[in-house]
């Protein structure tokens, strides 16, 4: 690589990030710009729902590198900036400001949007989605001090950790879910279920199987949400959060294929050869499952930003990585790695005290392991990750056996 290239990074979250670090590490020593469209400087954003939003942790916390990194690097950091455009053909994109950017070779790390709720009164004073910094500084000064009426519309995952956040810190908590069952999607009717224990043991008003026909407000402040057949739910606030939307816009206009994020392989290379994608938006081909996952979660960003500098590099990469996420809620904190479009119709495996909520539980196909989760038990994910690597079939009264060790199944 020469030093007269010019890579560009478009994306100011960890994915972006780590990708300008990662190239740097590789020896990349052109000039390297990371543009990205909020005013703060790259974040990660599990703070923006548990310790920044609860008060325990500082803003600090969520950064990725320190100010004066970027510099010191030789990153050029250009925050506030949109990129409006993007000519593959001429290798240039547009920024909002005016200017023209060139690039040799470029990674779109563009993330995702909250999805919508199309509602009657959904832009009411009041009402609430967590995506970014300024969105979470918002929320916690409204909840920060207890004694809100908080409705959740969606029971997610950034649903149930704002949930739990806000009952911690004294608000009374509603949360509204069209499905039967939280998280069942993600774990399984089961495992939801033990979660929506979880929150009605300490408090939280769960109403499933209702639909939000609108939020409703006095002098354009919300005052409540309407559930169809007519039925109030009282709010001070109400916070959206209904899954997320893969920003692919720029790509689209561009001509490079998208679907569901932007398709890319498992060198994470797009359609076209000089443009490569990471992060929430990348659609990516898996090589070991051999279809393609689009992950949101903190670890995919970090790990596929690494990645993809390789690639942009023109070093060999086939990007494997079993799909990792973590949350805590309450007194329950869990890690879960695994393949989520494998575990439909899985055999679950527990090990450990189900009761205490302290054991870990493996989905099997086949009789090999596909994912698993520890929940209040720590230091043995890499030991479930080896397990599901293997690709073995295991087992299963040993697999449950606490006294057998993980890592030698």
């Amino acid at each position: 690589m020469s030093k007269s290239q010019k890579f560009v990074v478009v994306g100011g979250g960890l994915a972006g990030a780590s990708a300008a670090e990662a190239l740097r590490r590789e020896g990349f020593d052109g000039r390297l710009r990371l543009i990205g469209a909020e005013s703060h400087r790259p974040y990660i954003r599990p703070p923006l729902s548990k310790d920044y939003l609860s008060g325990k942790d500082g803003l600090d916390s969520a950064y990725v590198h320190p100010q004066a990194w970027h510099a010191e690097n030789g990153v050029d950091l250009t925050t506030g900036e949109r990129v409006i455009g993007l000519d593959a053909e001429a290798h240039r994109l547009a920024l909002s400001s005016g200017e023209s950017v060139g690039y040799d070779r470029l990674v779109l790390a563009t993330g995702s949007s909250p999805r919508v709720l199309e509602v009657p009164g959904a832009d009411l004073a009041g009402v609430y989605y967590l995506r970014t910094i300024d969105d979470a500084q918002a929320l916690r000064a409204a909840i920060k001090d207890g004694g809100k009426r908080v409705v959740l519309v969606g029971s997610g995952w950034i649903g149930m950790e704002v949930a739990a956040t806000a009952r911690t810190l004294g608000n009374e908590v509603t949360v509204l879910e069209h499905g039967a069952i939280p998280l069942a999607s993600a774990l399984g009717d089961e495992l939801g279920r033990m979660f929506a224990d979880l929150h009605e043991q300490n408090g939280i008003v769960l109403r499933t199987a209702v639909e939000v026909a609108s939020i409703v407000g006095t002098d354009g402040r919300v005052s409540g949400v309407m559930l169809d057949g007519g039925e109030p739910v009282p709010a001070d606030l109400v916070v959206i959060g209904v899954g997320a939307v893969p920003n692919v816009e720029l790509a689209a206009s561009a001509g490079l294929d998208v679907e569901n994020g932007i398709l890319v392989d498992a060198s994470l290379q797009t359609s076209d050869p000089d443009i490569f994608a990471a992060g929430d938006v990348a659609n990516a081909y898996h090589p070991v499952i051999k279809q393609r996952l689009r992950s949101e979660h903190w670890a995919n960003a970090l790990n596929s930003g690494a990645a993809v500098a390789k690639s942009m590099l023109g070093q060999q990469l086939r990007y494997d990585q079993i799909p990792y996420f973590y949350t805590d809620q309450f007194d329950l904190g869990m890690e879960y790695s695994g393949y989520g479009p494998l575990t439909k119709d899985a055999e679950l495996v527990y090990r450990g005290d189900r009761a205490k909520r302290e054991f870990i539980v493996f989905w099997l196909t086949e009789g090999r392991v596909v994912a698993g989760m520890n929940v209040n038990v720590w230091d043995v994910n890499d030991a479930v990750q080896a397990i599901i690597r293997s690709g073995r079939a295991v087992d299963l009264a040993k697999l449950a056996d606490e006294r057998i060790p993980l890592d030698s199944l």
